[in-house]
């Protein structure tokens, strides 16, 4: 049995979904986080793939925080023959009752929808990745653990977690395996953020992990007076044209962000009171509990503001669907990156009206809906119906839960000594090769690493991190915008640029040289086929 330490990257390499380090040692095995991939639908297939690990044979889990991406696959985990403790803080413990059933209800949600598509009818039914009831098995295996407590997810590995001030319950993982000092980060939050202390943890580590999410950008540092600012100039422009203003976000902390900085603006006169339609039952659960942790929270001083009488939080399916025919109000709705949840719906109904409003507020990886809309598509294709896009598409920076360039390097520099390797994960490789080049410039390490997908890394006290096992070229091969993302584009404005090309004939013409392409396409499979065969 060797007692090397080693570190596997399974999700969140080169992307910013999917976050899941494996730490093995002496025959025992932890994992960091077993995250959904989400994005494009080369990516998501990542989910349905055997996982790299014998799932019976992982002894324990350590989460960071209750975001689905880096939590979505613990059911899956479980169903798969994990049996060991799921260690968080208390408050994410609480949310992932809710995230995690929620999750369940959309995977079965997804599958009987993709299923009931016509242009599915001659294809194998999809089953759910996990169901409602995996979910909830899987939070029965949750292990609440106070910050800065140390503790020990299995014998010879010791950890604490630490404040990220990323979203309520967040942490970042302190692990002392073989007398070597590693930190995780997680998720960061950015400075002065709603509800949390900065994020904190100590210095003089071996190895750090470091998430690169906005490696390659500075937001303006704006206070949230004046972030507020900037939401009331968009909610009075979006209601001046008249139409609905649509606001895509993620269930747990955006809602709660917009909803403490709504009911500020209302209270101060600067925005009527309007009816704000909260349209996500998960965003409605997850406002409890923060609500009953309001009394540990900055900016709420145990206020329970989301009482606001504007305020409408939608349950039903009945209500929700009754929306479509509001005009001028405001709807938050999920998901944040409009993949999946009543978001969908939303859009469907207003993105091809003039005066509708879709403002942004959060991150839009690579491959996803919503970063296909505020890319500038003129047409998108939701659920097979293709939908050109007519209203006016906003965003807000302020209100990432992430931290930025800036406070990335202010949280690595912190964190120095380092004696071993700084690994630059849980980002887009733009965002990762910059911050790579800053941290290298700075010297906050003498070795940075930045893992792929399937990669494994021995690793040593005061020595830098050894590759003992490449990527996956299959895995790397998910990553970003996909052939879909580039069908959807295409199908969505073939008609209308036929109809461009300027006699009946040319267009024949043009739809006989596309069909040739796929022809060839076809031969060449044929072809390939044959002498496989004829060898």
């Amino acid at each position: 049995m060797t007692k090397d330490l080693t570190l596997s990257f399974h999700g969140a390499a080169r992307t910013v979904t999917g976050s899941c380090m494996e730490f093995c040692h002496a025959g025992k095995r932890i994992l960091v986080d077993c995250g959904l991939f989400q994005g494009s639908r080369t990516l998501e297939t990542l989910n349905r793939t055997p996982f790299a690990f014998d799932a019976k044979r992982v002894d324990a889990v350590v989460l960071t925080h209750a975001h689905i991406d880096h939590c979505g696959l613990l059911p899956r985990l479980v169903a798969e023959g994990f049996a060991g403790d799921i260690w968080c803080t208390e408050q994410t413990a609480a949310l992932l009752e809710y995230m995690l059933a929620d999750a369940g209800r959309i995977q079965e949600g997804d599958a009987a929808r993709r299923n009931r598509r016509k242009d599915r009818a001659d294809l194998p039914d999809i089953l759910p990745i996990y169901t409602e009831q995996d979910a909830l098995a899987a939070w029965k295996q949750t292990r609440e653990i106070a910050r800065e407590e140390w503790f020990e997810p299995v014998p010879g590995f010791k950890a604490r977690l630490w404040n990220a001030g990323h979203i309520l319950g967040s942490a970042s993982v302190e692990l002392v395996i073989d007398e070597t000092r590693i930190l995780c980060s997680g998720d960061l939050g950015p400075k002065h953020k709603a509800f949390y202390a900065d994020p904190e943890s100590p210095a003089g580590f071996d190895h750090v992990i470091c998430e690169a999410t906005y490696g390659d950008r500075t937001r303006e540092d704006i206070t949230i007076a004046e972030r507020r600012t900037l939401l009331e100039a968009e909610i009075k422009a979006a209601l001046a044209r008249g139409g609905n203003l649509i606001i895509p976000v993620f269930a747990l902390e955006r809602t709660q962000e917009l909803l403490l900085d709504l009911a500020a603006l209302m209270e101060t006169k600067r925005i009527a009171s309007i009816p704000v339609f909260i349209d996500s039952p998960l965003a409605n659960r997850a406002t409890s509990v923060f609500a009953k942790y309001a009394d540990t929270l900055e900016d709420l001083n145990g206020e329970n503001i989301f009482r606001n009488t504007a305020f409408h939080f939608v349950d039903a399916t009945a209500e929700s669907i009754r929306l479509n025919s509001v005009s001028g109000a405001i709807i938050l709705a999920a998901s944040g990156m409009c993949e999946a949840g009543r978001i969908r719906h939303h859009l469907k109904h207003n993105l091809f009206k003039r005066d509708a409003t879709i403002l942004f507020v959060g991150f839009q990886a690579e491959g996803t809906l919503g970063r296909v809309i505020l890319d500038g598509a003129e047409r998108v294709r939701i659920w097979g119906e293709d939908i050109v896009v007519r209203a006016q598409i906003r965003r807000i920076d302020s209100y990432s839960a992430h931290a930025d360039q800036t406070d990335l390097i202010a949280w690595m520099e912190a964190r120095r000594p380092i004696a071993g390797s700084l690994f630059l994960g849980h980002g887009e490789a733009a965002s990762i090769d910059t911050l790579r080049q800053f941290a290298s410039a700075k010297g906050i390490a003498s070795s940075v690493v930045v893992p792929e997908l399937g990669e494994t890394y021995h690793l040593a006290a005061g020595q830098p991190a050894r590759r003992t096992k490449t990527g996956d070229p299959h895995l790397q091969e998910a990553i970003g915008r996909d052939w879909q993302n580039s069908y959807a584009d295409f199908a969505s404005n073939l008609k209308r640029e036929l109809a461009q090309i300027e006699d009946t004939r040319s267009r024949e013409r043009a739809v006989a040289d596309m069909r040739k392409v796929l022809d060839s396409y076809k031969h060449a499979r044929t072809e390939q086929a044959f002498r496989r065969r004829a060898h």
